[in-house]
């Protein structure tokens, strides 16, 4: 009914001169004293003229609409589905939404464009800052002493943050940099563990990997880079006992003894840029690497369950999906 009402709205003008029309008619009618039989022929025809030209266009302006209402839920049609206008201000109207949606065409390749150069960007730049990082490695190793050990913990952290960066941009197309196969936790952990071993060593915190599955369908780098996150957070927020690492079922679970998170801050962990108590606490807190973990994690497929007491420690289960699951990626 609406729509009726609309249609009548838009056509307003011509149900106007109908009415006027016929108004005409009657009076001229009256005035030459002609018979009423006449009139009434003469209304119905004038009627009868006007309804079919209502319905031919009636027709048109709903198949119109119909197609506008497609073309709307699929921005994708525009411009090279747009209806047949119906008059000259339709046909006004079609070619300003054309215009527009090359516009909009246009803006959204430089924005791709521009993308891909930050990308490269930060691609380049993650790899020429590793070349002074290791650089720099190299002339700490030939030192044995406290000031160098200190130097070594804080020059893996830039190294850390620089790997988190590259993560970062790769993110954005991580679907094209997924290699899906058959991985050994056991391999992936130990060398996960071994990264971090100069912060567990230097925070004197004890480390226990049990033995985990064999056969996961996952990406090993991207895998890593999450148990790596998991690791790193233990490690920043565990200031006595250690990390432990084990299958529960077909979970893969990172176990810390840390300090915890508060009840109100577990829904939040996972946001971009949410630091939670615990980061309000450690000014150096960024907020980005849980994010980047639960992004890496759906594009895996992998669910993430963690559940924390304060002053007790944190628990995280991995669980992984089916190979199956990964058919229709």
């Amino acid at each position: 009914m609406r729509k009726v009402l609309d249609y009548f709205k838009s056509r307003r003008a011509v149900v106007l001169l109908y009415l006027i029309t016929v108004a005409i008619i009657r009076l001229l009618g009256y005035l030459a004293q002609q018979e009423a039989v006449y009139v009434r022929y003469e209304t119905i025809l004038v009627t009868f003229t006007f309804a079919c030209i209502l319905l031919g266009d009636g027709a048109r302006y709903r198949r119109k609409r119909r197609q506008l209402a497609l073309i709307r839920e699929r921005t994708e049609l525009l411009p090279r589905e747009l209806p047949e206008a119906l008059d000259g201000l339709s046909e006004d109207y079609d070619h300003l939404i054309r215009a527009l949606s090359r516009e909009n065409e246009r803006l959204r390749m430089e924005g791709l464009q521009q993308q891909e150069e930050q990308k490269e960007y930060y691609t380049l730049w993650v790899h020429q800052i590793k070349t002074p990082i290791s650089a720099m490695r190299l002339l700490l190793d030939a030192r044995d002493d406290e000031s160098a050990r200190l130097l070594k913990q804080e020059l893996f952290k830039v190294d850390q943050y620089a790997d988190l960066a590259l993560k970062f941009v790769k993110l954005g197309d991580i679907a094209a940099d997924l290699v899906i196969e058959r991985c050994d936790l056991n391999e992936i952990a130990r060398m996960a563990v071994k990264k971090y071993s100069l912060l567990f060593v230097y925070n004197r915190l004890s480390i226990q990997i049990e033995t985990l599955a064999r056969d996961v369908p996952c990406d090993a780098m991207w895998l890593g880079f999450i148990l790596g996150q998991l690791l790193s957070n233990s490690v920043k927020y565990t200031h006595s006992g250690g990390v432990r690492i084990f299958m529960d079922g077909a979970a893969l679970v990172v176990e810390d003894t840390g300090i915890g998170i508060r009840k109100e801050d577990l829904p939040r962990i996972f946001e971009k840029g949410y630091t939670g108590y615990n980061g309000r606490m450690d000014n150096r807190a960024s907020g980005i690497g849980l994010y980047l973990v639960k992004r890496a994690a759906d594009a895996l497929r992998i669910s993430i369950a963690v559940t924390s007491e304060v002053g007790k420690g944190t628990r995280v289960a991995l669980r992984f999906p089916v190979y199956d699951e990964f058919e229709h990626m």
